[in-house]
């Protein structure tokens, strides 16, 4: 089973990647970036597998470019309150 079939495994996914880079000293607008990207593959390249991803998905096509850092960033806040 993939991280990506299920959204709480995806969310947990993305909190350990959040704690690794920190830890090796990633600064916010480096990880801000790398969200960035990592949100532009997804939409680009994988098939969302759950609701949570389709409605990512859709917001993320419809979006500005600073909207979609904006998302990014919403992604970042929201593993790193859990």
């Amino acid at each position: 089973m993939s991280v990506l079939d299920n959204w709480q495994q995806w969310k947990e996914f993305l909190s350990q990647r959040l704690e690794q880079g920190q830890s090796d000293g990633m600064d916010q607008q480096t990880i801000s970036e790398v969200a960035y990207q990592v949100g532009e593959y997804l939409a680009d390249e994988v098939k969302p597998k759950n609701e949570q991803e389709q409605v990512l998905a859709d917001l993320w096509h419809v979006a500005s470019e600073e909207e979609q850092h904006a998302i990014a960033n919403m992604m970042v806040k929201l593993v790193q309150s859990k």
